[in-house]
């Protein structure tokens, strides 16, 4: 997917830091690809949400409630880039701008071996934590792995 998906899940803020409900969005990763999309985290008026002092977290599991994880993302990137950016895909976008890069490499997409699952995407500063996004993964598996 190129381009941010703004409109696809809308979260709203209200006067009193409360989140509306969080955001319903099914994804598909393709193993053995990169997989980088950039959501933008904005409030009622469209007005991008400050994201400085935030941090990030994501985890897909099989099922809600499954004390197993297929992948743990965090807004500590790992050294391949796989990890919630708040710089954006381009690592460039200041916070203030609200996007929020959901990246996982190549490297680590060709290491999922699960058909499908749950996530669900929060950010959390201090004792405050919203849930922006959830909803079903699949992962669709790939044909080609190396040289004949």
């Amino acid at each position: 997917m190129d381009g941010p998906l703004t409109g696809a899940f809308p979260v709203l803020r209200n006067i009193y830091k409360q989140t509306m409900s969080a955001g319903k969005y099914n994804i598909v990763i393709e193993q053995g690809s990169t997989y980088d999309v950039t959501i933008e985290y904005k409030d009622s008026n469209s007005d991008p949400i400050d994201l400085t002092g935030y941090s990030g977290r994501m985890q897909i599991r099989p099922s809600i409630g499954s004390p197993t994880a297929y992948l743990c993302l965090s807004s500590s990137l790992q050294a391949d880039g796989t990890g919630l950016n708040f710089s954006g895909s381009n690592g460039a976008t200041p916070p203030t701008s609200g996007s929020i890069s959901i990246y996982i490499s190549a490297v680590t997409s060709s290491l999922l071996t699960f058909d499908q699952g749950v996530y669900d995407l929060e950010i959390y500063s201090g004792s405050y934590a919203a849930r922006l996004l959830q909803g079903n993964v699949k992962l669709s598996k790939e044909v080609t792995t190396g040289v004949c």
